[in-house]
């Protein structure tokens, strides 16, 4: 089975390249299921149901969560849906709108699909639960179930977390992938127990930007120290970053994991 992983999809440019990019992806590859990065899908900031939908006219099939998904709560009755595509992170305090983890129906059976928060995470950071002790109460949980592949969205700042979650899970997930930073790493690798992993996947908008917001704003925001609104980059070179993710069914073990970056 082949799971392709799409990072932080950027707003409208990032929408509007997914529909220029995947279908071919998908076709060229033979790809049986993708999952993408969705917090930043309407306007750079959470998820609207158009959005969402349009994306999956275009060939998303889920969507993980990072620290803006409960920005619109116009998504919050998906993400309490457990046959909704849509997942937040799965280590924010109980009584938080919405599940963490779901499994998703596949032509080759279940997958489990995680989503962590890191520790660090901008100035917003919120208080959150352990993602180690998260994601061991919800592996627990899984095994009464028969899944074909897990995985599992590493949303952070802190490459030594992306890294060490790496290690924590070898042989117990499919894959483990670190998104948030938007700037694609090239360590991307099939551990020794059999589980994939990246340090960070990238993401998906303009490439002449700063992580996909017009790079002026940020430039006088450094300057003056004065918080500022952000505004997506909608022009120059876009790219779309992604790993696709060569499953072995009959033990979960990833087979091989390689980058697929494309530009337009």
């Amino acid at each position: 089975m082949k799971i392709l992983y799409i990072g932080d999809i950027m707003g409208r440019p990032g929408r509007q390249t997914v529909q220029k990019i995947l279908p071919g992806l998908i076709t060229e590859h033979g790809i049986d299921f993708v999952i993408a990065q969705g917090e930043n899908l309407s306007s750079g900031k959470g998820l609207q149901i158009k959005s969402v939908e349009e994306m999956m006219s275009a060939g998303i099939d889920f969507f993980t969560g990072g620290d803006w998904t409960l920005h619109r709560e116009e998504i919050y009755p998906w993400l309490s849906d457990p046959s909704r595509p849509v997942i937040r992170p799965a280590n924010y305090p109980a009584g938080t709108p919405g599940l963490g983890w779901k499994y998703a129906d596949t032509p080759f059976g279940k997958i489990l699909v995680i989503s962590l928060l890191g520790q660090t995470v901008g100035y917003r950071a919120p208080v959150i639960d352990n993602p180690l002790e998260v994601v061991d109460r919800i592996l627990a949980e899984a095994k009464s179930q028969q899944i074909v592949a897990s995985v599992v969205n590493f949303h952070g700042d802190f490459s030594s977390e992306k890294i060490v979650i790496g290690q924590y899970l070898n042989g117990r997930v499919t894959a483990i992938i670190g998104d948030h930073w938007h700037i694609p790493t090239a360590d991307a690798h099939v551990l020794s127990g059999g589980t994939a992993h990246i340090t960070d996947v990238g993401m998906v908008g303009s490439r002449d930007s700063s992580l996909g917001i017009k790079t002026e704003i940020i430039v006088n925001r450094w300057k003056s120290d004065e918080r500022s609104r952000n505004e997506l980059e909608t022009g120059g070179q876009m790219q779309f970053c992604s790993v696709l993710i060569d499953v072995n069914i009959g033990n979960s073990q990833a087979k091989s994991i390689k980058q697929l970056i494309k530009f337009v």
